[in-house]
């Protein structure tokens, strides 16, 4: 983003993230049941998401162009559907109290990784931002296979049954 001219805000990306994604864990259960999706479908639609935006970080092209009135251009993969995804499966095995909390520490995470990237980038230099770059684009491909493959059996099983 920088590289294009565009300024990260930090602070407000990540508090912007964390209304979208506190909100989509209250009512999230409630929207996809409006549109009749289930949680299977939409973390299988949540993997196309995390894959495309995989092959991005791979094969360096752009998929997502940011044309929208949005200019915070990071909510896409911080509160997007790989993270509500995420929220929405969590739900079903743990405490809600204990998904809070894990997103509160995210969100400090995230904050501190976005307000770093500067000095990140400055200490691993363009190379090391290239390679890491890719290594991530791995693990996040790797992380739409799964999405991908444990949801589209659990939608195949209800289908057989």
């Amino acid at each position: 983003l920088k590289e294009k001219g565009k300024d990260v805000n930090a602070l407000k990306a990540t508090l912007i993230s964390f209304a979208l994604l506190i909100g989509f864990f209250y009512a999230g259960d409630m929207m996809l049941k409006l549109f009749h999706v289930d949680i299977e479908s939409f973390a299988v639609a949540g993997a196309f998401v995390i894959f495309l935006m995989s092959l991005e970080m791979i094969l360096d092209i752009e998929i997502f162009k940011n044309q929208g009135p949005i200019k915070e251009a990071t909510l896409v993969p911080l509160a997007g559907a790989g993270a509500f995804t995420t929220l929405l499966s969590l739900r079903a095995e743990y405490a809600s109290i204990n998904i809070i909390i894990a997103l509160v520490l995210n969100m400090i995470w995230v904050y501190f990784v976005v307000s770093m990237t500067g000095r990140v980038e400055r200490f691993l230099g363009k190379g090391g931002i290239y390679i890491i770059r890719k290594f991530f684009g791995i693990i996040l491909l790797a992380i739409s296979v799964r999405l991908f493959m444990a949801n589209i059996s659990l939608l195949l099983d209800s289908f057989r049954h």
